[in-house]
């Protein structure tokens, strides 16, 4: 089974997902088995096949690691995702292989099956409780009813990073860069649903001289700057006193990036600020879609490192020529 190439029109505010369960052994020596549902957005995942045959990875980082397979001269690595949900999967004899392809690297995670892909609103996907949180090893970013079951929404940019703390290793900032950030005393408010990427931005802006203000969605980004808005009109002040950039994860529950992004954009107030989406979706195939909504500026969580400085480019863009860069905003 390969992905299909269902295309939703930018802003609103929907996704579509695809939905899998994981099978455990009954308690007690029952026969049927015990299923959770998840779900993972389809423009993360490449394929879906049967358990290929695996190679010994040796010396793997994490034993949830199986093996690597060879996928059209691509070495993936497959990864038993009960491992990170804290569930025991039960043997079956025809489990299914999800290939994700996200931050431009490819991972696949094996389950017991697979069901359908579902279109949804982000609406209607709420964040996971504390409790929910801290008995998924905070994997899941979201939880959605659909038609009579509950279906977790998976975090797997945090299982990715986990296997791969390499990758956040070249996190740092450039003296320039700080130095820049401080004379313009540049504020940026960022929204991301997950914990630990958002920590490592607004730690990483931080470091470079940013004054950052942390949103976990959508909606409390969009709440930040109604709020900034009252305020400047009652000052009489130009929105800019307030926030200087956006800075947006596309997946969050309640409300998207792309949703966000496309209200930003036809406020008419709001409409001057610059708007970077920062996702793991940021591929050449889904970049006109944040272009679509009026996205200044799309970054790829790969790479991460280079966010300072793109950041402020952007605000010294709309700086070094206001009136050509806010007037043309302003006349979309």
């Amino acid at each position: 089974m390969t992905q299909t190439n269902i295309l939703l029109e930018s802003g609103t505010n929907e996704l579509e997902v695809v939905e899998f369960f994981i099978d455990e052994d009954a308690p007690d020596g029952g026969e049927k088995p015990v299923r959770t549902f998840y779900g993972v957005n389809v423009a993360k995942v490449l394929e879906i096949i049967r358990l290929p045959d695996l190679t010994d990875m040796p010396d793997a980082s994490h034993p949830s690691v199986m093996g690597a397979f060879d996928l059209r001269s691509e070495i993936v690595p497959l990864i038993k995702l009960d491992a990170w949900v804290k569930k025991e999967q039960s043997r079956s004899e025809h489990p299914k292989v999800i290939v994700t392809e996200f931050n431009q690297i490819i991972t696949a995670f094996m389950v017991t099956g697979v069901t359908r892909i579902h279109r949804i609103n982000w609406e209607n996907v709420k964040a996971p409780s504390i409790q929910i949180s801290s008995l998924t090893s905070n994997s899941v970013t979201g939880i959605v009813k659909l038609d009579d079951r509950i279906v977790f929404l998976l975090d797997l940019e945090k299982i990715v990073a986990t296997l791969n703390p390499q990758l956040a290793e070249c996190m740092t900032c450039e003296a320039d860069v700080v130095r820049q950030v401080e004379e313009r005393n540049i504020q940026a408010l960022i929204a991301d649903d997950s914990t630990m990427v958002r920590h490592m931005i607004a730690s990483l802006l931080v470091d470079s001289g940013f004054h950052v203000t942390q949103a976990i969605n959508g909606k409390e980004a969009w709440a930040h700057l109604m709020g900034y808005k009252e305020e400047s009109e009652r000052e009489g002040k130009p929105i800019t006193d307030y926030v200087d950039i956006v800075i947006s994860d596309i997946e969050m529950p309640v409300m998207d990036g792309h949703n966000l992004t496309k209200r930003i954009k036809d406020d008419p107030t709001l409409k001057v600020l610059p708007v970077m989406l920062c996702s793991s979706l940021i591929t050449d195939n889904l970049f006109h879609k944040g272009q679509s909504v009026g996205a200044n500026e799309q970054i790829s969580k790969a790479n991460l490192n280079k966010l300072p400085h793109r950041a402020l480019d952007l605000v010294k863009k709309f700086d070094m020529h206001p009136n050509q860069m806010r007037q043309a905003v302003a006349n979309q």
